[in-house]
């Protein structure tokens, strides 16, 4: 794809819808079929049930099911797993999968921790976990060196996923960890001495990159990108991947890029499928077979101080995530992917959905 060609989506795009997370965009419009009389009505639950062998139908009903067995099939890593979520690029879905995929291997039996990395602090406002001024945070970790043990608190809504807020005061961090000994190791040294037993620790890294996301990196083996799949998918990337390369050069040689997930896809456009096509060309070994949809549902969940996966299981994003999550367990097992797990995300990205059913 050349900077000079421009793709037409094969669907005309609505306004854009109000953003509480970063993967929340303009929406396409369903595909042909009667819509609900009521502007801004739930088509979900006002529209008749959809027939089961119908793709929305097969991918509620996976959806269900998954949460119904937590646990079930996955292997857990022999050791921690240190993934850094990060973007330099903003509004790719980086926060929102950092907590729907954590809040997925959760529901799936693993013990995970959330690090808000980001001044922002979306993360902590979509697990519901408070992070005002007063409340310690990983500012706290890294300027203080309070122990990591401290501001970590627990999602309410799900059994084994734990939180390290962010508060304003990170804004600050940049300039105060310049003048601080071993700047770059700080959140690595929190980590190694947290004491209690964890299967996966997700990093939500601000999209910059400074010292906050040198010391991810330094604290982290695997680095996770989440690219939309829009036209600029790849701008910036290769800035990022050099940065990866260097911290490894000088920092913490174990650090690499081991998971690519294509956010935002819509199958019904050309130019989702074309930038989906070319970002596996580029990186076929890292791009998980699973993508995350367009999703009013995903975007409406942070607002309820939640994920996804508790706000509406049934969806398609829920779905969506709980397989990218699955994916991500048993590549790092070692465990062949059987790809028609996917097969009904896939059936749901390709054909579009209603909105409200997302």
């Amino acid at each position: 794809m050349t900077g000079s060609e421009h793709y037409e989506p094969e669907v005309e795009e609505s306004e854009s819808l109000r953003s509480d997370a970063n993967i929340a965009g303009p929406m396409t419009d369903p595909v042909p079929g009667p819509r609900s009389e009521a502007a801004g009505a739930d088509v979900s639950r006002e529209t008749s049930p959809l027939p089961d062998d119908a793709p929305v139908g097969r991918a509620a009903q996976m959806a269900v099911d998954a949460l119904g067995r937590t646990g079930e099939g996955l292997p857990k890593p022999e050791q921690t797993r240190v993934m850094v979520v990060a973007n330099q690029k903003g509004g790719v879905g980086k926060t929102t999968s950092t907590v729907n995929l954590a809040a997925s291997l959760a529901l799936h039996g693993a013990r995970v921790l959330v690090i808000d990395l980001d001044p922002q602090g979306n993360a902590s406002t979509a697990l519901g976990i408070d992070h005002h001024a007063e409340v310690p945070s990983i500012y706290d970790v890294l300027i203080d060196s309070k122990p990591l043990s401290d501001v970590v608190q627990p999602v309410r809504d799900v059994e084994g996923l734990f939180c390290a807020p962010a508060t304003i005061d990170l804004a600050g961090a940049e300039i105060e960890l310049v003048s601080l000994v071993a700047r770059e190791s700080r959140l690595q040294r929190a980590i190694q001495a947290y004491e209690q037993p964890l299967d996966y620790v997700l990093i939500d890294c601000p999209p910059s990159l400074g010292l906050l996301t040198v010391n991810a990196m330094v604290a982290g083996q695997e680095v996770l990108i989440p690219i939309q799949c829009e036209y600029y998918a790849l701008e910036g990337l290769g800035q990022l991947l050099r940065n990866v390369e260097l911290v490894r050069g000088h920092l913490n040689p174990e650090l690499h890029v081991s998971t690519i997930l294509l956010t935002m896809y819509d199958g019904r456009t050309r130019l989702a499928s074309q930038v989906a096509e070319e970002v596996r060309s580029h990186f076929a070994k890292e791009v998980l077979k699973t993508s995350i949809p367009r999703s009013v549902r995903i975007s409406e969940a942070p607002s309820y101080g939640q994920t996804v996966l508790t706000y509406d299981p049934s969806s398609s994003g829920s779905l969506s995530y709980l397989e990218a999550a699955r994916e991500i367990a048993l590549r790092g097992a070692g465990v062949f992917y059987d790809a028609q797990h996917a097969h009904a995300v896939d059936q749901n990205n390709q054909h579009g959905v209603a909105e409200g059913v997302q």
